[in-house]
């Protein structure tokens, strides 16, 4: 890849798990009212013939990893928090099937954290049949959950297996000593294995490792080493995706090392590059950004058959209209709304005993968001978009495409009559791509820098 292309185009970017991205969400539109309006308007409409799905916070953890930006909590009280959280939780989903018309039916659930598998097991067990009480639950379901290597044990693998899971995703990052030692988080291979052999044995139908390159201190033959030590277990999936370095970002841990500790532009492209083709010659294919598959492995047909869908769980085989997110700072989608939970604990606990529904803001989209978060959602799943219905035009669609013509110029993409492909040269450039549609941003450009680097 070319050096120059990387310094023109490695500017911050989102990631976009929605548009519009969080910092430009219109909280003065939004009210409660609002999204339950929208919320039972798109369950009304999609419930019986696609079903929803359930993101589940789970936001406890042992110890704090330095590379990690989700919203957690750093505690080893299980006894004083499994408990009540687990109570809190279902005590929100029992406020969501009340506004509800009727009985959901659940095709996706995914816990995600935090650490899902620092709660024992008997906890989520409470956690999930209390969730399926109240809920149907649709034939072709993926329930699925992240397991740390470290605290996943086989009782938690086999008892998530009989509720229902068949998909589990290991942290994995990095393989080297010292790269673990600088993100905090030490884990040995045969951690890594024991598990993914477990849940091989029990019976998963798809295993997935997440890595993670540009990493503090991590070099070329690290990344080699960690996708040689990842090819000799053959996830069916993998996440090989770039390291957000955000400091600036209020509890996120990322300050026990320096910036340039920090691999950029060039240099933390070339190991991606690598370790991308390494993936690509063990039978990886490519799928959505920064994913890859094996072909056996139910997301390849599922991009092969144009049915990759993106949202705030990241890429999932297919598309429900709704999703729930319950959990402290959990994000909502409706389609027609975003809605997030309240982020503090404490504030999430009072709203619950208060018999509220802990949404604390949110976004209701324009008739132009809804076209551009199609545009987006389109080539982030499938790297192409259409406007070959009239409907999927906007006003500024003409600047949209006069902006792009620079990266059809440098052979990034293909602009036709009515339509954008992605070139195979483009796919690591997605991210600015998607950027010529963001009209929310372009309209309020941010005057310091809120998002990581795209490159």
């Amino acid at each position: 890849m070319s050096n120059v292309l990387i310094q023109k185009y490695n500017v911050p970017g989102p990631r976009y798990t929605s548009y519009p991205t969080v910092p430009y969400w219109q909280d003065d539109t939004f009210s409660l009212d609002a999204w339950k309006q929208t919320l039972r308007q798109s369950f009304i409409e999609s419930n019986a013939t696609e079903g929803m799905s359930l993101y589940i916070h789970l936001p406890f953890c042992e110890s704090l990893c330095t590379f990690c930006g989700c919203h957690k909590k750093v505690t080893k009280r299980h006894a004083e928090v499994e408990a009540p959280y687990i109570a809190a939780v279902l005590k929100e989903w029992s406020l969501y099937c009340e506004l509800l018309p009727q009985k959901p039916m659940i095709r996706e659930i995914h816990l995600g954290g935090g650490t899902p598998t620092y709660f024992s097991v008997e906890h989520l067990q409470q956690l999930i049949r209390g969730i399926l009480a109240h809920a149907d639950v649709a034939d072709q379901h993926e329930f699925s959950f992240e397991g740390h290597p470290n605290s996943t044990s086989r009782e938690h693998l086999q008892a998530l297996y009989d509720l229902g899971f068949r998909r589990v995703s290991f942290g994995v990052q990095d393989y080297s000593l010292k790269v673990q030692k600088a993100i905090h988080r030490i884990q040995p291979f045969e951690n890594v294995a024991n598990v993914t052999h477990w849940a091989r044995e029990i019976g998963y139908d798809s295993i997935s490792h997440d890595l993670v390159f540009g990493l503090p201190f991590q070099e070329l033959d690290d990344v080699l080493f960690t996708i040689d030590q990842t090819n000799q277990l053959l996830p069916d999936r993998l996440a090989f995706y770039s390291y957000a370095h955000v400091p600036w970002i209020k509890g996120n841990g990322q300050r026990g090392f320096k910036d340039h500790d920090v691999p950029k532009d060039a240099m933390k492209r070339k190991l991606y590059e690598a370790g991308k083709q390494k993936l690509l010659d063990h039978g990886y294919v490519e799928i959505g950004m920064d994913h890859f598959a094996l072909k056996t492995d139910p997301m390849y047909q599922s991009f092969l058959q144009g049915q990759l869908h993106r949202n705030f769980m990241g890429y999932t085989a297919s598309k429900t209209q709704v999703m729930i997110g319950l959990g402290v700072s959990a994000i909502s989608d409706s389609w027609y709304s975003f809605a997030q939970n309240e982020k503090v604990l404490e504030d999430y606990y009072a709203r619950l005993e208060n018999n509220e529904i802990p949404v604390f803001r949110g976004h209701v989209l324009t008739t132009e968001d809804l076209k551009i978060r199609q545009h987006i959602l389109n080539l982030m799943c499938q790297f192409e978009t259409s406007w070959q219905d009239p409907k999927q035009s906007f006003k500024e669609l003409p600047q949209v495409l006069q902006q792009l013509e620079e990266m059809q110029q440098d052979q990034l993409l293909e602009i036709g009559d009515k339509s954008i492909r992605v070139k195979e040269q483009g796919k690591a450039f997605v991210r600015n791509i998607c950027m010529a549609f963001d009209l929310r941003m372009k309209r309020r450009v941010p005057n310091n820098q809120i998002f990581s680097m795209t490159i």
